[in-house]
Parts: C-alpha cells; structure tokens; sequence
C-alpha cells in the first residue's frame, strides 16, 4: 500500500514540476543568471516554486510531527540535528554547481527524462554514476553511511 502511496506522491509532485515549468532546465538557469536582474530576462518564477514548496513543507511538518508515529511506517525517519559536516557541505556545493550549471536537480531531471531530450538522459546517467562514486567512497574512506531510506 505505502508503494502505491509514494507512486501517487511522486506523480503530484512531477505534474507540479511540469506545470510550474521547473522541469525545463531553461527556466531554471534563467532564474539563476543573476546578471540579468538589472536589465532583463531574470526570471523569478522558481523563487514563487520554492517558497510555496517550502510554506507546504512547514505546514506539514506543524500537521505531521504530532502524530507519535507516521501512517505507514513505525517511525520517523528524520535525520539527527547535527552540525554541518564536510560531507554535507561537499554535497551541496557540488549540487549547486550541478544546478547552475546544467539547468537539472534530481527531481526535475527524472521528470525531463520522461518528458524528452537527451541532456536529461545524460544528466541522470551521470548523477547516478556520482551517486555510485560517492557511495564507494564513503565506503573506502569508513564513511558512515548516508541515512537509509525508509522501506515499506
């Protein structure tokens, strides 16, 4: 059942994708060219997507967080309240470079893998290749392990 869940789930956050336009790596990469903001093609429509993703995300979180347990699992699967490692700031800046630079994060990638167009092929190919690397190495390097994702 939870399967079914998280299918559904991923399918309404995909068509959001879709039709906000965020799964078109043109708009993304016109929102961050900050160059333009003086003059031009600044586009700041993702900026209204994250903010309305975001005041979603602490509504839930206010409506969720009081249950003693989740629906479909038997706990919580939150990450601890740790400062921020190297592994968490490396992480992220390579994010963010990913991003800036091919237009992609991983959601709205998968959703463009299936909407079209080579690039998104290709992006996916090497995040998944990066996502294998970093594993390895965390391994290599006795790493602890990134947080498992819960299983139904």
């Amino acid at each position: 059942m939870s399967v079914a869940i998280q299918f559904l789930v991923g399918l309404v956050f995909g068509t959001g994708l879709i039709v906000a336009g965020m799964a078109d790596p043109a708009k993304v990469l016109a929102f961050l060219d900050l160059g333009a903001i003086p003059g031009g093609n600044w586009d700041p429509s993702l900026l209204f997507v994250m903010t309305g993703g975001i005041g979603v995300t602490m509504i839930g979180y206010r409506l969720v967080l009081v249950r003693s347990r989740p629906l479909l699992a038997d706990r919580f699967a939150l990450p601890p309240a740790n400062r921020p490692d190297v592994r968490l700031v490396t992480g992220a800046a390579l994010f963010g470079i990913g991003w800036g630079l091919a237009g992609f994060c991983p959601g709205p990638a998968l959703v463009s893998v299936v909407t079209g167009g080579l690039p998104a092929l290709v992006f996916v190919a090497a995040m998944l290749i990066g996502m294998a690397l970093a594993r390895r190495l965390a391994i290599r390097h006795a790493l602890p392990p990134p947080l498992p994702l819960p299983r139904s």
